[in-house]
Formats: structure tokens, sequence, C-alpha cells
């Protein structure tokens, strides 16, 4: 009689099973995908950068330029209408969108001017106004760059944009600008002793609150810009793609013959 053979012969390793891995292509995506314009996403968008790119023109003509430049709501604006301007081309020529890095943080700070202006500056002093001796295309200018930018920005990333290109690690990144401004905010005030414009913003203002209370303010308002970048990102990835497409087979379905 034979031995039975043993299913496993002891002392030999087990041979590796090596799967066939798909090997990385050199050609881009972009080269065989045909790009795909948005013409109409491309003439909004154009549109919103000029109207952005008028309204700080504006202030910055009838009022004081650095005083103007110096301004949270100017510099967000001006921000945006640069990043909009290149969104607006690639939208027109079909290529590759902008990082959401940079258009979320251009969303968030124009957000940001829309609603400390509307919740905080209701009624501030007019000190605190942007321009110096308001007048009728300032105040329309200012309303431009309170409310119908941020809308309109908000309205372009949430009909015009694909979701989920904004990652919660962006958002510590997002909050670089506003501490910066801070900074800025208290330096230019020191440095302007005797002027009574050198604080911008009256939560800002050392000379009412000391530098005790206005980094409590600053403290508080970091929250809450933090909170909304958070949230922000949030429905990013929740909220619907506007621009999904149906894809294109190459086939056409014909009648049944007979």
């Amino acid at each position: 009689m034979t031995a039975p053979i043993p299913r496993e012969i002891p002392g030999l390793p087990a041979l590796p099973v090596k799967r066939p891995g798909l090997l990385p292509s050199p050609v881009p995506a972009r080269a065989v995908m045909a790009p795909v314009r948005r013409p109409y996403a491309a003439a909004y968008r154009l549109a919103l950068a000029l109207t952005a790119t008028g309204a700080v023109t504006v202030e910055i003509v009838l009022g004081s330029p650095t005083r103007i430049l110096s301004h949270f709501a100017v510099q967000s604006t001006a921000l945006l209408a640069v990043v909009t301007f290149a969104t607006a081309r690639r939208s027109w020529t079909g290529r590759q969108p902008l990082p959401g890095k940079l258009t979320g943080a251009a969303l968030l700070y124009v957000m940001i001017t829309g609603l400390v202006h509307h919740l905080l500056l209701a009624g501030a002093p007019p000190a605190y106004a942007l321009s110096d001796a308001p007048s009728g295309p300032a105040t329309l200018a200012a309303h431009i760059l309170h409310t119908a930018v941020p809308v309109a920005a908000l309205l372009d990333w949430l009909l015009l944009t694909p979701p989920a290109r904004t990652h919660l690690r962006h958002t510590a990144t997002w909050m670089l600008y506003p501490l910066a401004y801070l900074a800025f905010s208290l330096t230019r005030g020191e440095l302007l002793p005797g002027n009574p414009a050198r604080y911008l913003y009256p939560f800002l203002d050392v000379t009412q609150h000391g530098y005790k209370g206005v980094l409590g303010n600053a403290l508080l308002l970091g929250l809450a810009f933090y909170a909304l970048a958070v949230l922000l990102v949030v429905v990013d990835h929740t909220r619907p793609n506007p621009v999904r497409r149906r894809p294109k087979t190459g086939f056409r379905l014909r009648a049944p013959v007979g």
C-alpha cells in the first residue's frame, strides 16, 4: 500500500500569490477626455468678478485708498474677484477647476464680511463706516461689497461648483488670514496714534476695549469663523452635485427592425 500524499509539505514556504496590478498610465486624463466647457457658469462668474472689482474701485476712488484697502471687506472682495476671474476662464476653456482649498477660502472670507457687517456693524457709529463721506455711489458700492457679492458667491458655490472639493484640514489654514488681519489691525492702530480712524472696526478698537477686551473679542470671532468654515466643509460634502452630467457611451439605440 502507498502512503497518502500530504496536502502540505512541511518545510516549504508557501508561494506568494501575486495579483496583476494596473500600471500607472503616463497619459493624463485630460488627454483622453474631451474638455467640458461651461459658458453659462463662465458668464456668471465673469459678471461676479467684474461687479466685485467695480465696487472695490469705486470705494478706492471716492475714499482714502490706504484706509479703504485696510478694510477686511475690501481685501476679501478683491481676493474673490481674482479667484472668480480665474474660475471664469477655466469654465470657459474647459480646464480643471481651481483647488477647493483656494475657492473655499475666498468664499469663507466674503461670507465673514457679509455676516459681520449685518450682525455686528449694523448700528455702528459713522466713524467705522467704510467711506469717510458716504455718497450715493459709495453707499451702493458698500451694499454690493457687504451683501450682493457674498450672496452671489454663495450661489456660485451652491449651484455651479462641484461638491466635496474642500476638507476639514483646510479649515485651520483658512484661519491664518483672519489672524494676520488681527495683527495688522492692531499694528495699524499703534502706528496712527492721533488718527480718529486708527481702528476700522469697533470690536477691534483698543481705545474703547483695551487689549484684553479686543483679544477676547478676537477669540470669540475666531471661534465663530472656524465654526463657519467647518459648516461650509460639511455642507460641501452633503450637498448634491449641480453639474452632474450623463456619461456619453458613443452608442445610439435604434428602433427594432420588423
